[in-house]
């Protein structure tokens, strides 16, 4: 399977002019060959939602995401959904025209400049879902998800053997408490490595409502080797292809993952409740 890495700006609430956007890159990746190009998070909305004077949120079987699959190639977009009840930040995969999966992001980063919940509520669910054609099973983790220790593992051990992680990580407020690029280097890696999946890993770049985003964009295979990276701080267009059967390779010959646990796992997360943990 080949996969393209959009590496993208956008323009913050203008989802027509980003969707146009998305079109051209889409166009651009089949050229190459690609049979799934990957968006950043919330590519087609902006980050800073809380800077909009009006809401611009849309349902994930709005026509105009499902129409992006139709150009050639499936698509992971990332979007601000609508819901009647509540706002999600979501990344859909889109296939010939349908909705195959949509992750709403499960843990919303507060700290520093960073203030997610005022704006979206946290989704409640994390599935891995069987890629058409045959070409394996993925799951997507949407940013600040893949520092979560215990959602790529979960994401694994529902048979993922592709994690897909739209982003948009900015270059550090603070750079003295926490160095993104460094930290984004040594999580994508062990990821990969400890869990043998691919990691496809698409950061968003340009600069919104103070924030600089650095892109760095890349593709990981089961060892932990970057086998195809984009630039810092530009738009990109970038290519690789992958095998699932390269994971499963690596599972059979040093089965690290196989042997999950999860009755363990379940009575020690029940018991961690029970004495007061977050449910």
């Amino acid at each position: 399977m080949r996969v393209a890495l959009a590496q993208t700006d956008c323009v913050l609430g203008d989802v027509d002019a980003n969707l146009e956007h998305a079109r051209d890159q889409i166009r651009q990746a089949v050229a190459q060959g690609a049979d799934l190009v990957v968006f950043p998070e919330l590519s087609l909305h902006g980050y800073h939602l809380g800077a909009l004077k009006q809401d611009t949120s849309v349902e994930a079987r709005d026509p105009r995401l499902m129409e992006l699959s139709t150009l050639g190639a499936d698509v992971v977009v990332g979007f601000h959904e609508y819901t009647s009840m509540r706002a999600y930040n979501t990344s859909a995969y889109y296939t010939a025209g349908t909705l195959l999966h949509a992750h709403r992001k499960l843990y919303l980063p507060n700290y520093l400049a960073w203030e997610e919940r005022k704006h979206v509520s946290p989704g409640q669910s994390l599935r891995a879902y069987d890629l058409p054609g045959g070409r394996g099973r993925a799951a997507t983790l949407v940013c600040n998800d893949a520092w979560q220790p215990v959602l790529p593992w979960i994401a694994v051990q529902d048979g993922a053997e592709v994690v897909v992680v739209p982003a948009n990580s900015a270059a550090s407020l603070d750079p003295d408490a926490m160095d993104t690029g460094l930290y984004w280097d040594s999580l994508l890696a062990y990821t990969a490595r400890m869990l043998q999946c691919w990691v496809v890993f698409v950061n968003r770049v340009g600069s919104e409502n103070g924030a600089s985003f650095w892109g760095g964009s890349r593709v990981v295979d089961p060892r932990g080797m970057v086998v195809a990276q984009a630039p810092k701080w530009e738009s990109a267009l970038v290519t690789a292809d992958i095998s699932v059967h390269e994971a499963r390779r690596q599972r059979r010959a040093v089965p690290l993952v196989a042997e999950a646990r999860l009755g363990l796992v379940a009575r020690e997360v029940g018991r961690l409740i029970e004495e007061g943990g977050d449910s």
